[in-house]
């Protein structure tokens, strides 16, 4: 996966999480056997939002490159492509019209749909 900028305005939607349901599936169906997310290992809400995605955690490169002059190490997430069908039927399910109500609240959780597909989670997602 490359950088991502969301706008404001699309953060935090349903239509951000079908935007990355789609990558992946456009990914997956490419034959690529792996999606991987990387991110500044201080950026605690694009860790939230990996594992969310159902990304596991694979853990932290130190050092991995210097940004305005400093360090910066990088968490490493990903998914399998033998995990896609489980995180395809997350996503359907999320993304169904049933699953919010009027006001457009969720009624079940993406994180609790794609929870039984991670392999490991991430220690530091409340960093």
């Amino acid at each position: 996966m490359g950088h991502i900028t969301l706008a404001p305005e699309l953060q935090r939607t349903a239509a951000a999480t079908e935007a990355m349901a789609l990558l992946m599936g456009w990914a997956f169906g490419a034959g690529y056997r792996r999606y991987e997310w990387k991110c500044n290992a201080l950026n605690a809400p694009s860790r939230r939002a990996a594992e969310r995605l159902g990304l596991s955690y694979e853990g932290v490169f130190r050092q991995a490159g210097v940004v305005k002059g400093r360090n910066r190490d990088t968490a490493w997430f990903a998914a399998a492509d033998r995990e896609w069908l489980g995180l395809r039927a997350a996503f359907d399910t999320w993304l169904a019209p049933d699953n919010f109500d009027a006001q457009h609240r969720q009624r079940r959780a993406l994180s609790d749909l794609t929870a039984p597909i991670l392999v490991t989670r991430d220690p530091g997602r409340g960093v």
